[in-house]
């Protein structure tokens, strides 16, 4: 259906470009009416324990404050948990904002300050004292290790490791070369341009427009109908544009829950935002510690895999997210055994962050495949070809494609592998140290259920909607380039409607499954509107299509003709005066095909080379060049595809180098909840990246052929990082990031 050479494949610029570029794309809190109410949050000062009492008589008594909500005055809400678990709430209690006296973390908003004014409501709020009783908290993952578990309930869509195959101690045991670390994460923190914020209008007869910074509307809409036990057709978010999200914008956020609780108890207009210090609170990729053993053969093949991980949740909530299975799938092994426990901490529940597990299960996997390299004596890409596996281990299941071989070679090449020497610090460029790394990348490829209709006028303009998000990964723009394919129109003759929770039915966006679900149900609403063209066409008088089939038919140069031959046809604006249209819409559906499922697992993969500059007196780290080979199907968009591998490939440059949030586990508070100290890549710690899309066909992955790349370009950056460190230094780090001070410090030990 979809030709390759009108608009799938093209690099066109993003159809929402010009609206954020000159300031009129609106995000969530730029939305405003007169009157509006602003509601600042007061967060806790502790970690656990309970609030003993609040002086609110100042704040109370400032100019322009019209209430302030508190546990004690909170409107009633539901009661029950099921109404609080949101389309990808996790196992266990969702948190509920103003509930009652007890703290679970730091930063936990404890009272809503609501005034006039956003000025009259932030000084208010700092005017508000409060008593509490402290616990003792319990945040440092290293002791709290030792009382880890399985989790009792699975997360839905999570899959807990698979059960251990063949006898991977024995085969250790009995193995020629073997290694065995300890590695360890520290808790990450989004850090979206965009902060949480939602803007509710008030409408007099009792309705709610919610613009929401979400990656799910009717997530959020669903969410708030349920807690708030109203009419959901009283009820509309929307989320037209959204400032970067990347899994912290999953679940409805606590700004939210404040926003429409002011809204109906005062029955006006109120915005609430967070500030940045709130981001820190909330939706954290969790700090990690994983122990890795692996065996080889004299051949280098892989004898045993084991990995075991311990990962950090809250004591009310269980997040899970598959860190170990990829060592059980990645390479070719017999011996395989597997672990996942949770660690409960005094922490607000964490949150899925970039490729979530799988960005944290491949930086320990990645070292230490490196490690076996070292320890037998073979190039770690070399390494990696011999343990090439071409189906799913863990499953027992095909795969629908696997270029990865091609990101090897690819890669390799561009990166100018073959030139590396084995030895550690071989290579100097004046004061520097010059290594090289790199490291395999792998992401599920998912297909959802999505809607979306699709409307043909006569003049050829098309309008696309659904409820999908764009976080600014272009999601506007590829719905409109298969749009403009199928009806062979330029893409500035197509709407793009999304972001709203009226439209057709959509899943959150994360996952990288927005542009093969939403894509698949816009092709399939293009398909159902040229069947019923077709029919149009057919009932016309001496219609020469009247034997056609839909599948014999395409549209080209506003005409609907046979494929093949296309002086045989009739124009669309006649097809549409004989039938007495003025346009045509169709809603088209996708859903994973079980039988398909059943038998075949999908993903993307990666191959990504780097290389960094350590200078030998400081131990200052720089990554001067990135190749990062990238296996994802269709890509039906390379400006924007790539667009998403840069952002992956700097994520996971702080991931390596830069990001960690600091608790000072005597009080259990982050000290460093603020973007000074909170380091995350800049322009000067950016260089030269070069992005590779290798070619693969693969309709089974999703019916457009698309896989998606949102998550998969930050996965394995980490590792290649540090095993180019260690290529540089002779310094094996496993702890991250890798700080200058860490580098010295191993420096001191040699």
């Amino acid at each position: 259906m979809l030709s390759e050479t009108k608009s799938i494949g093209i690099p066109l610029s993003r159809i929402d470009g010009p609206l954020k570029v000159t300031g009129r794309a609106k995000y969530a809190a730029e939305h405003h009416e007169p009157g509006m109410l602003h509601g600042v949050a007061v967060v806790a000062t502790i970690s656990t324990g309970r609030i003993a009492g609040f002086h609110l008589v100042e704040a109370e008594d400032f100019p322009g404050v019209v209430k302030i909500y508190t546990f004690k005055n909170r409107p009633d809400v539901a009661w029950w948990d099921s109404k609080w678990k949101d389309e990808v709430a996790v196992p266990g209690h969702p948190f509920r904002p103003l509930e009652n006296d007890r703290v679970l973390f730091d930063g936990q908003p404890i009272a809503l300050v609501v005034a006039e004014t956003y000025e009259a409501a932030r000084d208010a709020a700092a005017l508000i004292r409060v008593r509490y009783a402290a616990g003792e908290p319990h945040t440092d993952i290293r002791r709290e290790a030792r009382d880890s578990q399985v989790p009792s309930k699975t997360r839905k869509g999570i899959s807990p490791p698979p059960k251990p195959r063949g006898d991977a101690e024995g085969a250790f045991a009995n193995a020629r070369f073997k290694i065995s670390g300890d590695y360890s994460l520290e808790g990450e923190h989004h850090n979206p341009m965009e902060l949480f914020g939602s803007t509710v209008l008030w409408e007099k007869d009792g309705e709610l427009t919610i613009h929401d910074k979400t990656q799910g509307s009717q997530n959020a809409h669903d969410y708030i109908c349920n807690v708030f036990r109203l009419d959901p057709q009283k009820v509309t978010v929307k989320n037209a544009f959204v400032g970067g999200a990347f899994g912290s914008g999953l679940r409805p956020k606590y700004q939210l829950f404040l926003a429409v609780m002011a809204a109906l108890d005062l029955k006006r207009s109120v915005r609430v935002e967070m500030t940045r210090r709130e981001m820190f609170y909330l939706t954290w990729r969790p700090a990690t510690m994983q122990t890795i053993s692996l065996a080889a053969d004299d051949e280098g093949k892989l004898q045993s895999t084991m990995h075991q991980a311990v990962q950090a949740t809250s004591r009310y909530e269980d997040y899970q997210e598959v860190v170990v299975n990829w060592s059980g799938l990645a390479y070719k092994c017999e011996n395989v055994q597997l672990g996942y426990e949770l660690a409960e901490l005094d922490v607000s529940t964490p949150g899925d962050m970039r490729a979530p597990g799988a960005a944290t299960g491949f930086a320990a996997l990645e070292i230490a495949m490196d490690e076996l390299a070292y320890e037998i004596g073979i190039d770690p890409l070399e390494f990696r070809l011999r343990n090439f596996v071409d189906h799913d281990q863990n499953q027992g299941k095909k795969l629908t494609s696997k270029a990865l071989d091609a990101c090897y070679r690819q890669g390799a090449a561009r990166f100018g592998w073959q030139k590396r020497p084995m030895a550690p610090r071989s290579v100097k460029d004046g004061d520097d140290l010059v290594g090289w790394g790199m490291a395999t990348g792998i992401w599920e490829a998912s297909l959802m259920p999505a809607a979306a209709k699709v409307r043909l006028f006569a003049d050829g303009k098309v309008v696309v909607s659904a409820a999908a998000s764009d976080i600014g990964t272009g999601t506007y723009t590829i719905l409109g380039q298969i749009a403009a394919e199928t009806f062979d129109v330029p893409i500035d003759k197509i709407t793009v409607l999304i972001g709203h929770s009226a439209l057709p039915k959509t899943g959150v966006e994360g996952g990288s499954w927005t542009a093969a679900s939403s894509g698949s149900a816009v092709q399939a609403a293009a398909l159902a509107v040229k069947k019923t063209l077709l029919a149009h066409a057919q009932a016309m008088d001496k219609s020469p299509l009247v034997k056609a089939t839909v599948d014999d038919v395409s549209i080209a140069d506003g005409r609907l003709v046979l494929d093949a031959n296309h002086q045989i046809g009739i124009a669309i604006g006649d097809i549409f005066e004989a039938g007495n249209i003025s346009s045509i819409e169709e809603e088209g559906e996708v859903r994973p095909d079980e039988s398909q499922t059943q038998k075949f697992a999908s993903y993307s993969h990666s191959a990504v080379f780097v290389e960094v500059k350590v200078d030998e007196e400081l131990a200052v780290p720089r990554v001067t060049r990135v190749v990062s080979a990238i296996a994802a199907g269709r890509i039906l968009n390379p400006k924007t595809a790539r667009s998403q591998i840069l952002g992956g490939v700097v994520m996971g440059l702080g991931m390596a180098l830069h990001e960690e949030g600091m608790i000072d586990h005597r009080s259990g508070r982050i000290m460093n909840h603020n973007l000074a100290e909170y380091h995350i890549p800049t322009q000067a710690d950016v260089e030269h990246i070069e992005v590779i899309f290798v070619d693969e066909h693969d309709p089974k992955a999703s019916p457009i052929g698309a896989k998606g790349v949102g998550e998969i370009g930050i996965i394995g950056v980490a590792a290649a990082v540090s095993n180019a460190i260690f290529h540089a230094t002779g310094k094996r780090i496993r702890r991250f990031p890798i700080t200058i001070d860490k580098i010295l410090e191993r420096q001191e030990k040699a």
